[in-house]
């Protein structure tokens, strides 16, 4: 019987958060982990030791994104945001970033900047740090299986680090590449993707104001299974396109390959915009569930940017374009 992936699952199907721990600590209590869960109580463990690894980022500052100009929503609990994330470099169900990324060393880390660049440059993680104010970004962020959160991420705008190495005319695109290391990510030990990790985005997509280098969340630096330690958060666009845990960030003149739109091009475009009216082959991205949240709500257009972003896309049909 052949394994159903979590992209194999219709959105409506996916167990609520709060049902699937109900089940796990019932499992546990009653001696059944034993049995069903094997290793389950191992892997447990280094989720911890993961989350025990979280350290304050200090000197941070609010932004103009906050809760307050998201019109009403509210922050998911941090629980929510490190417990329930895609990151198959870890594995491909919800639970296993957290679980399983223990086993990923954030310190020392560099990350390789190149390609249509004045100034090609390999900053260490704490230049980065250093490069520009921190500020806390409260963004919608949205799967592109249709469910979504709210988080308060801590980083600054790309551009601040793009105008370090001064992109030329040439540069169109920026490509993005996560790091490969089976041995530390053990994920990649299969077949799931081409390993490793790339995404990318029209330069103008890159240098816009909400385009965010993430460092942190909820005042703290990135848990390893949330990308750490720097990854893109582009909120207008469906989650996959925020790539995690970055090595390198090439400027380029022609589109770059990404991973998923390689793997399956007919369910995954190069733009992937949050777009509630093309669906996904799969399932309806005209509604979408709030992580904590049992009722579907109305999936908004651009993900709620479309006031900053939609001139980005004036003349493309994003139908086409998806």
């Amino acid at each position: 019987m052949g394994i159903k992936l979590p992209d194999d699952i219709p959105s409506s199907e996916i167990t609520p958060k709060e049902q699937y721990l109900s089940r796990r600590k019932f499992l546990i209590g009653s001696g059944v982990a034993g049995l069903s869960l094997g290793s389950g109580a191992l892997l447990l463990g280094r989720g911890k030791s993961s989350a025990e690894q979280a350290q304050p980022l200090t000197g941070t500052r609010k932004s103009k994104w906050t809760v307050e100009s998201l019109g009403g929503d509210k922050l998911n609990t941090k629980s929510e945001i490190t417990t329930y994330n895609n990151f198959y470099e870890f594995g491909t169900s919800k639970e296993d970033p957290a679980e399983n990324a223990g086993s990923l060393r954030t310190r020392p880390w560099t990350v390789k900047i190149d390609g249509e660049v004045e100034k090609p440059q390999t900053l260490d993680i704490e230049r980065i740090l250093k490069l520009a104010p921190l500020e806390e970004r409260v963004y919608r962020f949205r799967c592109v299986e249709a469910w979504s959160m709210v988080v308060p991420w801590l980083g600054y705008s790309f551009k601040e680090l793009a105008s370090l190495v001064k992109p030329t005319s040439r540069a169109k695109y920026v490509a993005f590449t996560t790091l490969k290391d089976p041995k530390q990510m053990p994920g990649q030990a299969t077949r799931v993707l081409d390993w490793p990790y790339v995404e990318g985005l029209r330069i103008d997509e890159a240098m816009h104001e909400l385009c965010l280098l993430c460092l942190g969340l909820y005042g703290e630096v990135l848990p390893n299974q949330n990308g750490a330690p720097v990854r893109i958060i582009v909120p207008w666009k469906y989650g996959f396109k925020s790539i995690k845990s970055l090595v390198r960030i090439s400027f380029v003149e022609t589109q770059p390959d990404t991973s998923w739109n390689k793997t399956n091009p007919r369910e995954y475009g190069f733009y992937s915009n949050v777009n509630p009216e093309v669906d996904h082959p799969r399932w309806t991205q005209a509604t979408e569930r709030r992580l904590g949240e049992l009722r579907r709500r109305r999936t908004l257009p651009f993900n709620g940017y479309a006031d900053q972003v939609a001139s980005l896309y004036a003349g493309l049909d994003l139908k086409r374009n998806f």
